[in-house]
């Protein structure tokens, strides 16, 4: 007897009972045991607070991102030890590699991230400079921190590998420690997802730990510096969300529900075309995929009246095809239900749903199920419902969370937004038509109610992952019955566990704080070129200043003639008098970005390896033949690259006419090299 060990305070600790069994959903016999009796959940939260919190915090976001890099690889690697595993979920091989490898997937992206999007600093410093004073010498940012708590994770059963790694990612990268907490259900696959965490020695100690069976009274001890990010149904969530603990210490409280996903097909996608078949497709997919357990599953099929007839027919025609049973058969495209406990659940949310709606195809009790017991197992068939009365209650409140969707008639693009809103609030939904018209009225109309929507159509057809997918860089989530909640969502889940604090200070003190030259600092000004020096030799505010050098008439027409940008203020001297903003013919802008260039580049061989962008340029003040120009190139930001013999160098550049005003702004990006042997 297999009885599932929790890893907390640095140790794996066994209950002290001997816990209740969990089956396997497809032959009901005994996988392993879960209890939670014994386990101090407060030692684990403090545990998580004095050794997780503080390794994580001396590490850059770059060297974090280097973490999860190296643990998606070591994960990858037991990829088909986990499938195995997955399997006695009721999961087929493709349900499997959805939960596995996308779970690997978004530490992958996390980690592209962090070392794309973020400093390879400690803190975030988010947005520009404000200026707070007329004079200059009181500004304001704002700085985001790693908060000092851990963040729990309180997990849904149908996704036991990708609903740990997706919260695990963004709080390991902002610095916070994760406590994950799986559903009993499927616990023994989360538990041995995080052995091999544990074991590959990768993350510091303290980052991840784990609690195997109920939740008991974790959430007392939670902090106003921790977070909780739930997932599952909308019930439990109002629950968790009312704890004491959670409203009186306002804890940061993130929920992913289950929802009454939609999928809209379009007026114009009749039977013959590609969005038809696609609506069909996928249809049947998010139905059949785990069992049609998916939080973002497509709950209700919206469909044109004059159409109704089409889908049921050609819906009912691929799902005569799905071969349900035992996942170990190559044949079988879809598994068991987690748990004859959800397979009940499932029946109980259908006996509601048949006062309002008749099937089309499937019938909650019969199914053919191949290699596999149909009463041991937790199979069932999938159930095409038809709600002729899209006005009932019953399939705009009650969700099936199963192989269960329903046809619902619709008259126009108006009618189906609002039948879309009465499901409260949805994680996902969908538009599957070629018609722009109708995708930008259905989807501003239905925005407000989703957290995410997939415009689905030939187009981009070949490349969607599809209305069920999450993907990293976009946001999951949704409003009101979704739970009101976001995760992921690129740098924007960072930031869910990190603390914005507005700094007001003069700006020597700012740049100080920040570690980025903020206008108004001293720049530094010496007889060696900032271009002659390596990265670990510059500081923030060493400058380099060239100029001033005449615009010339002649300068301009050249310009014109090489570029062949002859645009009228350039050459048109009476057109350009009447020109409002000139009054006479000026030189053109990247004219003076190219002589800024010339003017501060020192162009000899040297650790500056290449210049490889601009951004944030302005054109502030028209440049006029006779003009003399003066460049200021300041180091603004360096940023070395873990790893690498190089790192990133932005120069703020001020370009100035005679008269000290400024005619051009903008941040140079520079690659420049280490030390030979640093």
């Amino acid at each position: 007897m297999v009885v599932l060990r929790s890893y907390v305070a640095g140790s794996w600790q066994a209950p002290a009972d001997g816990g209740t069994p969990l089956p396997d959903a497809v032959t009901g016999e005994e996988v392993a045991r879960i209890s939670a009796a014994g386990i101090d959940r407060a030692a684990a939260l403090e545990h998580g607070r004095a050794a997780g919190g503080p390794a994580l915090r001396e590490l850059t976001f770059h060297q974090r991102a280097g973490l999860l890099k190296a643990l998606a690889s070591h994960l990858r690697e037991h990829r088909e030890e986990l499938y195995a595993l997955s399997a006695r979920t009721g999961a087929t091989l493709g349900d499997s590699k959805f939960d596995i490898d996308g779970g690997i997937g978004v530490l992958f992206g996390y980690a592209s991230k962090g070392k794309r999007e973020l400093p390879n600093d400690t803190v975030l410093v988010e947005g520009e400079v404000e200026p707070l004073g007329k004079g200059g010498t009181f500004v304001g940012r704002h700085l985001c921190t790693p908060l000092l708590g851990v963040a729990v994770q309180i997990n849904a059963f149908n996704f036991p590998v990708w609903g740990p790694l997706e919260k695990l990612a963004p709080a390991l990268l902002a610095g916070m420690p994760s406590l994950i907490k799986p559903a009993s259900q499927t616990a023994y696959l989360t538990a041995r997802l995080v052995e091999l965490i544990v074991d590959s020695g990768l993350l510091p100690e303290g980052t991840v730990q784990l609690l195997c069976g109920e939740a008991g009274d974790l959430l007392d001890h939670l902090t106003e510096q921790d977070v909780v990010g739930f997932t599952g149904s909308a019930g439990t969530a109002q629950r968790l969300r009312a704890h004491p603990a959670v409203v009186g210490r306002s804890v940061r409280f993130n929920a992913e529900a289950d929802s009454l996903n939609c999928s809209v097909l379009g007026p114009d996608a009749v039977p013959g075309t590609a969005e038809f078949d696609l609506y069909v497709e996928q249809l049947v997919a998010e139905m059949t995929v785990k069992a049609g357990q998916k939080c973002t599953a497509i709950r209700r099929a919206f469909v044109p009246e004059g159409l109704m007839d089409d889908v049921a027919e050609a819906v009912r025609e691929r799902l005569s095809t799905v071969t349900v049973g035992a996942p170990s058969n190559p044949d079988v495209r879809m598994g068991a239900l987690a748990s004859l406990d959800q397979r009940e659940e499932v029946r109980r949310s259908l006996k509601s749903l048949l006062d309002a709606a008749r099937p089309v195809f499937g019938a909650p009790g019969t199914v053919a199920v191949v290699d596999a017991d149909p009463e041991r197992g937790a199979f069932m068939a999938p159930i095409l419902l038809r709600a002729d009365d899209p006005g009932r209650a019953e399939p705009h409140e009650v969700e099936a969370f199963g192989p269960v969707s329903t046809l619902m008639p619709y008259r126009d693009a108006r009618h189906v937004v609002e039948l879309a809103a009465r499901g409260r609030g949805s994680l996902a939904g969908s538009v599957v038509t070629a018609d722009p018209g109708f995708a930008r009225e259905v989807v501003l109309g239905a925005a407000p109610w989703h957290g995410r929507l997939l415009v689905l159509n030939g187009e981009d057809a070949q490349e969607s992952t599809g209305h069920g997918s999450p993907l990293p860089a976009l946001v999951h989530g949704g409003p009101g019955r979704a739970g009101g909640g976001e995760e992921m969502g690129g740098i924007r889940g960072v930031l869910h566990h990190m603390q914005r604090t507005a700094v007001q200070c003069g700006p020597a003190m700012m740049t100080a704080l920040t570690g980025q030259w903020t206008p108004g600092t001293d720049r530094t000004v010496t007889d060696e070129h900032p271009f002659r020096k390596h990265l670990e030799d510059l500081r923030v505010g060493d400058t380099a200043v060239g100029g001033p050098r005449t615009v010339t008439l002649d300068d301009v027409e050249h310009f014109a003639a090489f570029t062949g940008d002859t645009f009228y203020a350039h050459m048109d001297d009476e057109a350009a008098k009447a020109n409002p903003f000139f009054g006479g013919r000026v030189a053109h802008g990247y004219l003076v970005v190219s002589f800024a260039a010339g003017l501060f580049v020192s162009p000899e061989p040297g650790p500056v390896l290449a210049n490889y962008g601009l951004e944030n340029l302005r054109f502030l003040t028209p440049v006029y033949p006779g003009d003399e120009l003066t460049v200021t190139l300041t180091a603004k930001q360096i940023t070395p690259r873990e790893g690498s013999d190089y790192g990133e160098v932005r120069w703020d550049t001020d370009v100035t006419n005679q008269d000290g005003a400024s005619v051009a702004k903008y941040d140079v990006l520079t690659l420049v090299s280490k030390r030979p042997g640093a």
